[in-house]
């Protein structure tokens, strides 16, 4: 998918970025969590597939929260006001109603503005949300003060430190990878002070008596093990809103993109559109590109971590460039390194070229692999025996090089495209012998 243009919609004076993706029958606002980052969020592999099937069947509209991401950074607003950003953002993107879908921190907002504008909301969707932060002894299911005075005092302390994710997302709580990049995202999305100015006012939310207003179809849906906000909260929003859908998942962490995100969208999509179709597992014959940045470690030990995330982030802009103009799709991105497929090897192995004399000019050097074969595309992404083959053939290379297995030079013969042989070889994990060559450029 590519990745949409940023747009701004008037709301007073404060500038509210919005971006628009899908074409579907209907129009969805999703109102995002604590806070949000446009463009870089599609830096997400789970986050451009959750875009995509969203897409599907609905023109999706996203924005980010006044004081946050790519929208004006102002002092953080009331929820009025940020019910008047959606409606500025709606009216900016021609959309006369829509249906609203509230993440966590976003799903109070949400349910006011289902309540107060039912002529522009025709449906309401929250996950991971809650009408009241703090316990009160007549709301036990909130968080005890004294808890959440602790994760203020995180906020302001550690905001420029890596982010800890053991309670939004302990199932990625080891991969030091991910919580690099969320903790990049957090950065990039609101300063200290505007993250904790939003976090106070979260902690003062109650809109337990906007429920029985609600007047719209409303679907709720939460993770048990939610451990930022604990699921008797969804229960209690599905027992007080009228004729609430509720539905409740055994596994998943808080954060949206970890867990089985397909079965949440298999459920959005139902209760919006009356069918589910859900992506159905196929198998097709695709070229798999794996690249990374060789020496990466060395190099960012001798840069220092500010001008090797810039120099990263500019590697990355220009993989994504010619993954672009050569028709790849990019599958993942785990620190330095990228995961794309082809449905030609030809157009791959000439956008491995065109990358690896690019970043030289950053003075870099990327290894590559390549392998054509068939693969399963299903709910859990894209995998088979191919994947493994294309990341172990990458594996052998030395900077600079773009290897490839037998069978993609077979397939691309005629093409003009020269190789020297690198014989054979044993692919850790994967049976028998295999010839590798490497381009020549």
């Amino acid at each position: 998918m590519t990745q949409p243009v940023t747009q701004y919609a008037k709301s007073g004076d404060v500038h509210i970025a919005y971006q628009i993706t899908g074409s579907g029958p209907l129009d969805l606002v999703m109102v995002p969590g604590f806070v949000s980052h446009l463009d870089l969020n599609w830096d997400l592999p789970a986050f451009v597939h959750l875009t995509e099937r969203l897409g599907s069947f609905s023109r999706l509209i996203r924005f980010d929260k006044r004081g946050t991401g790519m929208s004006d950074r102002v002092s953080v607003a009331t929820l009025e006001e940020r019910m008047d950003d959606v409606r500025a953002v709606m009216d900016a993107a021609g959309s006369a109603r829509a249906a609203i879908f509230g993440i966590s921190e976003g799903g109070p907002m949400s349910l006011l503005f289902a309540a107060t504008y039912p002529d522009r909301a025709t449906a309401l969707v929250l996950y991971g949300a809650f009408a009241k932060r703090l316990w009160s002894p007549d709301y036990p299911v909130g968080v005890e003060e004294l808890d959440r005075q602790v994760y203020l005092d995180l906020i302001e302390r550690q905001w420029s430190g890596e982010a800890d994710v053991s309670i939004v997302a302990p199932s990625l709580a080891h991969d030091v990878k991910f919580r690099e990049r969320f903790s990049t995202l957090r950065r990039m999305s609101a300063s200290p002070g505007a993250a904790l100015a939003l976090a106070r006012m979260t902690t003062e939310i109650d809109v337990r008596r906007v429920l029985p207003a609600i007047h719209v179809p409303t679907l709720i849906l939460h993770r048990a093990p939610d451990r930022d906000v604990r699921v008797e909260n969804a229960r209690y929003l599905a027992a007080h809103i009228p004729g609430a859908r509720y539905v409740e998942f055994p596994d998943g962490d808080h954060w949206l993109l970890a867990g089985d995100l397909d079965a949440l969208l298999d459920e959005i999509e139902e209760f919006l559109t009356g069918v589910r179709h859900g992506p159905e597992t196929d198998r097709l014959l695709t070229t798999v590109l794996f690249t990374d940045i060789a020496g990466s470690t060395e190099r960012a030990a001798e840069m220092g971590d500010q001008r090797w995330s810039e120099l990263k982030a500019t590697h990355h802009t220009l993989v994504r460039r010619e993954l672009d103009r050569f028709r790849g799709r990019e599958v993942d991105t785990a620190g330095d390194g990228f995961f794309a497929i082809f449905d030609g090897p030809a157009r791959a192995i000439r956008c491995a070229m065109a990358i690896s004399r690019g970043v030289r000019q950053l003075g870099i050097h990327v290894r590559a692999g390549l392998h054509t074969g068939e693969v399963e595309v299903g709910r859990e992404g894209i995998s088979g025996l191919a994947v493994h083959i294309g990341a172990r053939v990458m594996s052998l290379a030395a900077p600079g090089d773009v290897l490839v297995s037998s069978t993609v030079k077979d397939l691309v013969a005629g093409a003009g495209i020269e190789f020297e042989d690198r014989s054979l070889h044993v692919l850790k994990g994967v049976p028998g012998e295999w010839r590798i060559f490497a381009v020549r450029q």
